[in-house]
């Protein structure tokens, strides 16, 4: 069949929350596989490691460094003076204890974190996508190209930019809305821009994934913002790595399944069309 013969097939159309809440539950099925399970353990443990050399390394100078810096600070420093000058309490003196460690370790947590997403996207993701292609999508052929330079370099410059934009907002947690709206959002930033990469680039060809980018974009980041919310329960965290790739990959690659059955002609002869 040529590419200009190509036969629509109009299957419905699911809605976008039934696609999210299908991928979510197909990667509660895939993760209690034995495979999965045992692929949890990479990522923990790269993790894991990463927040003790952290906090071994930066504790210290960075909790004196932030209490230096929230001590200085002007709103904060007129309103102490004020409750002192009232006869009430010094606000920095009840406050610095608490925040300080909390806003240390909400610095260099994250960033043990964002190591273990970037060993997942790297290194598991293609396990996942092996797994997923046995049980769930067989014949679904392989069209990438330059799968392993993509993949790592996409994985080194989202989690590099989650970094720089995590250390640069860190001062707006001092003001409330912006304590639970930032973690969230730079989660599902890195969560989103990496994982739709590497759940799509050994199976879609590039003009496939633009297409799938292009039409899921919303449903994506909604994916995305789920995981992060997730990703505030204290023992998610454990798993979101793994789990996360799972559902970015049931979701891609069911929409490309459908993107392929809806043209029905061979995906190579798509890719060439394109």
């Amino acid at each position: 069949m040529s590419a200009t013969e190509i036969i629509s097939y109009h299957a419905p159309a699911e809605p976008g929350f039934a696609k999210i809440g299908q991928a979510f539950r197909r990667a509660v099925v895939s993760q209690l596989h034995p495979r999965m399970l045992l692929a949890l353990l990479l990522p923990f443990f790269i993790a894991l490691l990463g927040a003790i050399i952290l906090l071994w390394l930066f504790w210290s100078p960075l909790t004196l460094w932030i209490d230096q810096f929230i001590s200085a600070w002007g709103p904060l420093d007129a309103l102490d003076q004020w409750l002192l000058a009232v006869g009430w309490f010094s606000l920095k003196l009840w406050m610095l204890p608490v925040l300080v460690p909390v806003m240390a370790a909400g610095l260099l947590l994250p960033m043990a974190g964002i190591l273990g997403l970037v060993i997942a996207a790297i290194f598991v993701m293609p396990i996942v996508l092996r797994h997923l292609e046995r049980h769930n999508y067989p014949g679904l052929k392989r069209q990438g190209r330059h799968v392993t330079v993509l993949g790592t370099w996409n994985a080194i410059w989202v989690g590099t930019l989650f970094c720089l934009g995590w250390l640069l907002t860190m001062p707006l947690w001092l003001l409330p809305p912006f304590a639970l709206v930032l973690p969230v959002f730079w989660w599902a930033f890195a969560v989103n821009r990496m994982l739709r990469v590497d759940a799509l680039i050994e199976h879609a060809s590039p003009p496939e994934r633009r297409l799938l980018w292009r039409r899921n974009s919303r449903l994506l980041w909604l994916l995305a913002g789920c995981l992060s919310l997730l990703n505030l329960i204290p023992l998610f965290w454990l798993v979101m790595p793994v789990f996360s790739a799972l559902a970015y990959a049931h979701f891609c690659l069911d929409a490309l399944r459908e993107l392929r059955a809806q043209t029905l002609i061979d995906p190579q002869e798509f890719s060439h069309a394109s």
